[in-house]
């Protein structure tokens, strides 16, 4: 299974490592989309801009995510398309990834979960 849905996120908070791969100012709520109700990202939540996981060596995406080959890592962006690049690229080197399709665009509209800015 490479995804995951809102409530089993939302219910493993604190267990399992997330990575946003949006942009800085998206992962710091000071540019994000204008449909997106809330700004910020999730609580707890790693961030590596995709473009700069493309180029890391894997032994870097491992100091970066603080995390070893075979962890359990949740991957979500703004929609589910860069996150889904992420996880397989991470998957490819052997992490335990998985998507989070509804990512950002999701999260934001629902007031009872946290956000982190």
């Amino acid at each position: 299974m490479t995804e995951i849905a809102i409530d089993e996120l939302a219910g493993r908070l604190g267990e399992v490592a997330i990575l946003d791969v949006r942009s800085a100012h998206e992962y710091d709520g000071t540019l994000g989309n204008p449909c997106d109700p809330r700004q910020g990202h999730i609580p707890g939540a790693r961030h590596l801009d995709i473009s700069q996981l493309m180029q890391l060596e894997p032994s870097q995406i491992e100091a970066a995510l603080d995390l070893e080959p075979g962890g359990e890592l949740v991957a979500y962006c703004h929609s589910g398309s860069r996150s889904e690049i992420a996880t397989q690229l991470l998957r490819a080197l052997g992490y335990d990834a998985r998507n989070y399709v509804g990512s950002w665009h999701e999260w934001s509209r629902h007031d009872g979960l946290p956000v982190e800015v």
